[in-house]
C-alpha cells in the first residue's frame, strides 16, 4: 500500500534560509581604550566641519519641534519623549551618509518616520516608561522622608520643630533624590544611548537594543566616563554666549553618538 503521509518540509535554521546555512549573529560590542571618549568628539566634529550649514538648520528644526511641542500641556513633553529616537535615527542616517562621503540634507532629520517608525517609536516609550518610575520612586521616597519627620514632631507636642524639621528634611531629601535620580537613571540613558542606532542600522528589536546598548555601555565605562566629563566642559562652554555655542555643540554632540557607535559595533550597515 502507498504511503499516504504528506512528505515533511525541511528544517531551515530561519525563515527562507537553507538548512546548512548559518545565521549571522550580530556584532559584539568592542571594548575600547579609555581615549576614545576623546576620539568620539574629535569625529564628530569632523562630521560636523563636512556640512555645518546643514547640521545649524537641522539643529534649528529640532528646536523648533521641541518647543511646538512643548506649548501642548502634558502631552507635548510625552510626545518630545516618544519622538526623539524617530528624530535620533534620521540624525544617524545623515552621519553615516557624511562618513561615506555622501551628503547631508535636511530630510535627514526625518529618516525615522519612513523607516524603523514603529520600533524607534518603542524605544522612546520605553524610555518614558522608566522615567516615570524614576520620577515615582524619587518622589515617594522624598514624601515618605518629609512624612515621617514631620509626623514624628508633630505627636511630641512641637509644631514649631515639626516646621523646621520639615524644611531640614526637604533639603537632605532633595540631595538623596538627586543621588537616587542619578543612580537609577544613569543605567536608563545607558539602555538607550545606542538603541535607535541598533534598531535604524542593524534592524534589532527595541528592547533587544536597549539590553545590547546597555551591555555596551557597561563593557565601555572608562571611555564613556572620558566622553562625558569632556561634553560637561564642552557644555558649559557652549552655555556662555546665550546658548548660542549649542548650535554647533548639538551637532557635534549628535555626530559624536554615531562615531562611538561605529568605534564600538563597527561598521552600520
Amino acid at each position: 500500500m502507498d504511503d499516504l503521509t504528506p512528505p515533511r518540509p525541511p528544517a531551515s535554521s530561519a525563515a527562507g534560509a537553507d538548512p546548512g546555512t548559518p545565521v549571522a549573529q550580530p556584532r559584539p560590542p568592542r571594548t575600547v581604550a579609555a581615549g576614545r571618549g576623546t576620539a568620539w568628539w574629535a569625529e564628530g566634529w569632523r562630521l560636523f566641519t563636512a556640512a555645518p550649514g546643514v547640521w545649524i538648520v537641522i539643529t534649528i528644526l529640532y528646536v523648533v519641534i521641541n518647543c511646538m511641542l512643548a506649548f501642548i500641556p502634558v502631552l507635548g513633553t510625552v510626545a518630545t519623549t516618544l519622538l526623539a529616537p524617530v528624530l535620533a535615527g534620521g540624525v544617524l542616517s545623515g552621519c553615516r551618509a557624511l562618513d561615506r562621503g555622501g551628503e547631508l540634507t535636511v530630510n535627514h532629520l526625518f529618516a525615522g518616520f519612513s523607516d524603523k517608525l514603529a520600533p524607534l517609536f518603542i524605544v522612546g516609550l520605553l524610555y518614558l516608561a522608566g522615567t516615570i518610575v524614576i520620577v515615582v520612586v524619587v518622589m515617594a521616597g522624598l514624601f515618605t522622608a518629609v512624612g515621617v519627620t514631620g509626623i514624628s514632631k508633630l505627636l511630641g507636642g512641637d509644631p514649631m520643630g515639626a516646621g523646621i524639621a520639615v524644611l531640614a528634611t526637604l533639603g537632605i531629601g532633595a540631595l538623596l533624590a538627586t543621588l537616587v535620580g542619578l543612580l537609577l537613571g544613569i543605567p536608563l540613558i545607558m539602555a538607550c544611548w545606542f538603541a535607535p542606532a541598533l534598531v535604524f542600522f542593524r534592524n534589532d528589536e527595541p528592547l533587544a537594543a536597549m539590553k545590547a546598548s546597555f551591555d555596551a555601555s557597561l563593557v565601555n565605562m572608562l571611555p564613556m566616563l572620558v566622553y562625558s566629563l569632556v561634553g560637561l566642559v564642552l557644555a558649559i562652554v557652549a552655555s556662555l554666549p546665550f546658548l548660542l555655542g549649542w548650535l554647533v555643540l548639538a551637532p557635534v554632540f549628535a555626530a559624536s553618538v554615531y562615531a562611538s557607535y561605529k568605534d564600538i559595533y563597527g561598521e552600520p550597515g
